[in-house]
């Protein structure tokens, strides 16, 4: 099994989603910033490193958003999704195809990686509640 670490990212009522590049498994899929946690490293580490890479961004990873287990047909992955914040740098596509920030309403306008699909009905979920309480 694989250990992932991914990140959830707000900025005001959005969340910022990635598009996998083109030459990738899962090509031009929408996921959460993030990858594999190399050998010695945190989960922590891992997803500060990643964000590094790939949107050339420090984040600080905070709680744990929620944590689950996906099989695709070529690995099984273990996916912890951090909400994190960026705390220096803009974000830049080093390695995705683009970069959106979106709001929970929009989530269907857009294909995910299956693993993400869980996450994201979590989301809306959360996003629901909250709306309906405000009225």
């Amino acid at each position: 099994m694989t250990e992932v670490v991914a990140a959830l990212i707000w900025e005001g009522g959005r969340f910022m989603i990635c598009q996998r590049p083109a030459h990738k498994a899962r090509e031009l899929l929408w996921e959460f910033a993030g990858g594999k946690v190399e050998p010695g490293e945190t989960k922590e580490q891992a997803l500060v490193r990643e964000c590094r890479e790939e949107l050339a961004v420090t984040v600080a990873a905070e709680s744990v958003f929620t944590e689950l287990t996906h099989t695709y047909p070529d690995l099984t992955i273990h996916l912890t999704l951090f909400n994190a914040r960026i705390i220096a740098g803009t974000p830049q596509k080093l390695e995705h195809n683009d970069i959106r920030w979106i709001s929970p309403a929009e989530i269907d306008k857009y294909e995910f990686c299956p693993a993400d699909e869980e996450i994201l009905g979590k989301i809306k979920e959360k996003f629901t509640q909250s709306r309906e309480a405000a009225q």
